[in-house]
């Protein structure tokens, strides 16, 4: 299935590693043209932008940008519309979790989750449906959330969920701002997923995390990547406001 993302712009923030990477390794092979957010890893967005160059032979751009900070969200849209053509539609991906339980953390940490995880998706849409809207173009969002929206996360992350399910409620007010503009803005909940951060606990207790799906597996980024790259596409035109589950089942529980 074509999903006719051929040179279109797409922004991956937070995509040096995990989900983001592999997204954008797919929406590269559908022939889009990447910018590769990242706050600190310049060395992996480096060697992914040289990746899909060399594999994919499309127009990618390492961009350094805080999603959290307005006047840096406005430059990085301004150096990949410089660099690459101006942004289509963007994957909201960056996440931050603070970890410890609600009475041990401390205020610095719980801002910086809210920071990242709300305040920069609300920067990062507000900069994209601007610059749409005074092209007159249509384009998608996608605001990565998670099953912590829905189900309290089983270790103490507090911030973190509470993040997650303000980008479910925000997903579906942009949604309705923007129809009319034929700006799209879905979410996908990602479940348990097999990264570099859970690898370590995982390899040493695979059931533990295999069981909590009715799956029986955790999934791999690659399969939610599949998912967030078709709600980039015009396959989707009859779709926006929803909260796409891509958990292995999780939410059945």
């Amino acid at each position: 299935m074509d999903l006719h993302l051929k040179n279109k712009v797409v922004l991956v923030t937070g995509a040096a590693s995990g989900l983001g990477k592999s997204i954008t390794l797919i929406l590269a092979e559908e022939g889009a043209r990447v910018a590769v957010n990242y706050r600190s890893r310049k060395e992996a967005s480096d060697e992914l932008v040289t990746e899909i160059r060399s594999k994919y032979c499309v127009d990618a751009l390492a961009v350094h940008g805080d999603v959290g900070d307005e006047a840096g969200v406005h430059a990085m849209f301004e150096e990949i519309e410089r660099k690459i053509g101006p942004i289509d539609n963007v994957v909201n991906n960056a996440a931050y979790c603070a970890n410890p339980e609600c009475a041990d953390l401390e205020l610095s940490e719980f801002q910086k989750c809210v920071e990242i995880n709300l305040q920069g998706m609300f920067l990062v849409c507000r900069e994209t449906v601007r610059r749409l809207r005074a092209r007159r173009s249509p384009g998608h969002i996608v605001n990565v959330s998670s099953q912590a929206a829905l189900r309290a996360s089983q270790n103490g992350k507090t911030a973190y969920d509470m993040t997650k399910a303000g980008i479910l409620g925000f997903t579906r007010s942009l949604a309705l701002e923007t129809a009319k503009d034929k700006i799209l803005v879905n979410a996908v909940l990602p479940g348990l997923m097999y990264t570099d951060i859970i690898a370590p606990a995982y390899e040493a207790d695979p059931d533990k995390f295999n069981k909590r799906a009715p799956l029986g597996r955790v999934g791999q980024t690659d399969e939610i990547a599949q998912v967030v790259v078709f709600l980039c596409s015009d396959r989707t035109s009859y779709m926006t406001g929803a909260s796409v589950d891509v958990s292995g089942g999780l939410a059945l529980h």
